[in-house]
């Protein structure tokens, strides 16, 4: 199989590259990432030299690169997205850009192409906050709350469309909170790590106590693929590990790892719309694909400590901006 990874110079789309590629020796992955902000090329530094990998600079909503690099591919895993809340709060419009219009683009290249899976990225975020109980399924209606999560939704419709419109070959996975190696550091958990290891104070919105369902990244890579692999058209399958946990809980066990003082947490202004609880509801991945998460929050967090730790250089230059210096020497003065 030959599989087309949009953004797979991010965080998720790194990882799942990875893991595809150890996990199906005799399958090839071609990268499709237009190096933004958060897509880094070091994600990826010990495949430059393998076969069965191939880096491709370009844009999702580009319909003449999504054509050219869509040709020979068995399938499309979509985890281009632009992603953090906060900036779509401050300027939606590469929201839409991205999100929407560069999957339609994809979506139509692939059925041009005659593409036999397309798997769609998403988030659980589409669904809007929960109250104090309850989970979200994949019936749970969309009740998108910020810019990002509606542009997501927005994507998720598209999705649906091609699929009742064209009979596509397309399905949605719609995953909690991810954490984990290579993760851009101004997410929650490698922005509280790294802060911490600086003595910096560590910033939580309102009273910390808005609750995320935390899967570690490994596991949901794990899981697109036995989506990717098995998955049933037209279908969405949430995808998450059942640890809900506040984000105050997890900045304090951030810090016991790192044998930091909890005076380092400092409260900010709540972001506009910030939703209070998500939880999510995977029992339909587990029963049809046999899917299960392996690593507990506990694990996964002291795993993750761990590689920011032994990794410091790789997220200080992110910090100071030093590694898009790579990109230019990979790629030219307009790599960025």
């Amino acid at each position: 199989m030959r599989v087309l990874v949009t953004g797979g110079a991010g965080f998720i789309g790194s990882n799942f590259i990875r893991h595809f590629l150890t996990a199906h020796p005799d399958s090839e992955v071609v990268n499709f990432d237009l190096l933004t902000y958060a897509g880094n090329l070091e994600n990826l530094r010990e495949l430059e030299h393998e076969p069965r990998y191939e880096f491709v600079k370009g844009d999702i909503a580009d319909d003449k690169s999504v054509t050219n690099v869509m040709r020979d591919v068995d399938a499309v895993v979509n985890f281009a997205a632009e992603s953090h809340v906060d900036r779509s709060i401050h300027d939606p419009r590469a929201f839409i850009r991205t999100n929407v219009l560069g999957t339609q683009v994809l979506l139509t290249a692939a059925r041009e192409r005659d593409v036999s899976r397309f798997v769609q990225v998403s988030t659980d975020e589409v669904y809007g906050s929960l109250g104090p109980t309850g989970a979200f399924t994949e019936e749970t209606p969309l009740a998108p709350n910020s810019p990002y999560s509606a542009s997501k939704a927005a994507a998720d419709m598209l999705v649906r469309a091609a699929f009742h419109t064209y009979r596509a070959p397309v399905i949605v996975t719609r995953c909690s909170n991810n954490y984990g190696p290579f993760q851009f550091p101004e997410k929650l958990i490698p922005l509280m790590i790294a802060n911490a290891l600086e003595g910096k104070p560590l910033p939580v919105y309102g009273d910390g106590m808005n609750v995320r369902d935390w899967i570690y990244v490994g596991d949901h890579c794990e899981a697109i693929d036995r989506v990717l692999e098995a998955g049933r058209p037209g279908e969405i399958y949430n995808v998450g590990a059942s640890n809900e946990r506040p984000n105050l809980d997890i900045v304090r066990r951030i810090l016991s790892e790192l044998k930091k003082p909890e005076s380092l947490i400092t409260y900010v202004k709540d972001r506009p719309g910030h939703d209070r609880r998500y939880a999510i509801d995977s029992t339909k991945i587990q029963r049809e694909l046999g899917w299960k998460p392996k690593h507990s929050l506990d694990d996964g967090l002291r795993e993750t400590v761990q590689w920011y730790l032994d990794r410091r250089a790789w997220w200080e230059r992110i910090r100071t901006g030093e590694y898009l210096a790579y990109y230019k020497k990979q790629y030219g003065s307009d790599a960025t």
